[in-house]
């Protein structure tokens, strides 16, 4: 549920539409969608090696630790506390506050105090109960399962939709011409099924790791590709090619059709919930980041306790809330979130090398659960990695640069830390 309730946020909501732009064609476009499930699908299979043989708080942070040694890790967990994780959550409790605004009209400082409400409830509720957490992601992400399951049912069993929407099935143009928005229509794809790492997080606090991570990271990545896959069928069968492309949302114009005008405030309000439940998942797990770094000694040593009475780490889901509803007010998280694309696919390609290196450098290492067909899953997962780096480098050479800058930034830190462990 944290791996579905985390990748099944926003991004379902308004990617289909810069597919749709980008292929044309019903054969392309569920193309990218289950290439994109593939691909991601090797990250997490290749990453639950990791988390059922390193079943420690941290994630990525412990692997790169492992496998690169400490500097690694550090320079992924700083990424992760100054603008991955912390960035995430400040633009999806704003998101979840414009949503709001179509029923209750806001100003944008309305919108903001609402978002950081949103991120200090949901803060204390993990705070308070780690086991209300989890059954608050649970609740929420399988309310926002059965939405969505509701609009698939409807949308091909009411009236409004067309097999004839489905054309063209395949495309006129050459090869040579696609590469370029298939690629950009990869990177779109991939960005809504990221968090497929977020259970390896959590992995000191999974009983039975060994078969628990890796069963849950398959499971989740099956329901997410099938829900994916069957919500894109509705909404091409529903507007067509034509009105998917420069749809702002494509979910409620779909809905429109076949709900009428009740349509729209439907589908804001299974926005409104998915928006909420990923929130959740971002706030349970990036907390364990900081907790992880500080008990190396290379964060806050106040972050790296665990509270006497609520048994969470308190502190560091303290920290982090105070810093995340900081950019829900600095007006840049949108532009942040763009810059660590470019970051995340570094250290999610670095984490499938992880295992390739940590298969040499730690042979006797107990490995519960061992990745399929090694090394091709990882190695392969590597060089998406690579295109996708390289395809930042050459499509936005200024967030590719900034992003750089923001991972390095954390150097004189980590020299600090170490200075005064």
């Amino acid at each position: 549920m944290i791996n579905a309730g985390g990748i099944i946020g926003s991004g379902i909501f308004m990617v289909p539409a810069t597919v749709a732009l980008y292929t044309a064609s019903s054969s392309l476009f569920f193309m990218v969608w289950i290439f994109g499930g593939i691909v991601s699908l090797f990250g997490a299979l290749s990453v639950a090696e990791l988390g059922a043989a390193m079943p420690k708080a941290g994630g990525q942070y412990v692997y790169l630790s492992e496998a690169y040694g400490p500097v690694w890790g550090y320079l992924y967990g700083w990424s992760a506390v100054a603008v991955i994780n912390t960035a995430s959550i400040a633009a999806v409790g704003v998101a979840f506050s414009e949503y709001l605004g179509f029923f209750i009209p806001m100003s944008t400082l309305s919108i903001q105090l609402i978002a950081v409400l949103t991120i200090i409830i949901l803060t204390i509720i993990n705070i308070i109960d780690v086991k209300s957490g989890a059954r608050f992601q649970n609740l929420f992400t399988l309310t926002k399962l059965a939405a969505i399951f509701g609009i698939i049912v409807l949308g091909l069993s009411l009236d409004g939709g067309s097999a004839s929407n489905l054309e063209p099935l395949f495309t006129e143009n050459s090869f040579s011409t696609l590469i370029g928005p298939l690629g950009l229509a990869m990177v779109a794809v991939l960005w809504t099924f990221d968090g497929w790492i977020f259970v390896t997080y959590v992995a000191g606090e999974i009983k039975d790791p060994g078969r628990n991570i890796p069963l849950s990271i398959i499971l989740c990545m099956i329901i997410v590709v099938s829900v994916y896959l069957a919500l894109n069928f509705v909404l091409v069968y529903i507007l067509g090619f034509n009105g998917m492309i420069g749809s702002d949302l494509v979910m409620s114009d779909a809905a429109s059709v076949f709900l009428g005008d009740v349509g729209a405030a439907i589908v804001t309000i299974i926005i409104l919930i998915s928006l909420l439940g990923a929130n959740n998942g971002f706030v349970l797990t990036s907390a364990r980041i900081n907790y992880a770094m500080a008990k190396d000694g290379l964060f806050f040593k106040q972050a790296g306790t665990i509270h006497s009475t609520f048994q969470s780490p308190t502190n560091a889901l303290i920290i982090q809330c105070i810093w995340a509803c900081i950019l829900t007010f600095s007006g840049t998280f949108n532009q942040l979130i763009t810059y660590i694309i470019f970051a995340s696919w570094i250290f999610y390609g670095m984490s499938a090398g992880a295992v390739i290196v940590l298969r040499k450098k730690r042979p006797d290492l107990n490995r519960p659960y061992k990745t399929p067909f090694y090394p091709w899953i990882p190695a392969i997962f590597i060089l998406f990695s690579i295109f996708l780096t390289i395809n930042t480098i050459l499509e936005a050479p200024r967030d590719a640069a900034i992003g750089t800058v923001l991972i390095l930034a954390g150097l004189p830190l980590y020299n600090y830390w170490k200075k005064h462990d």
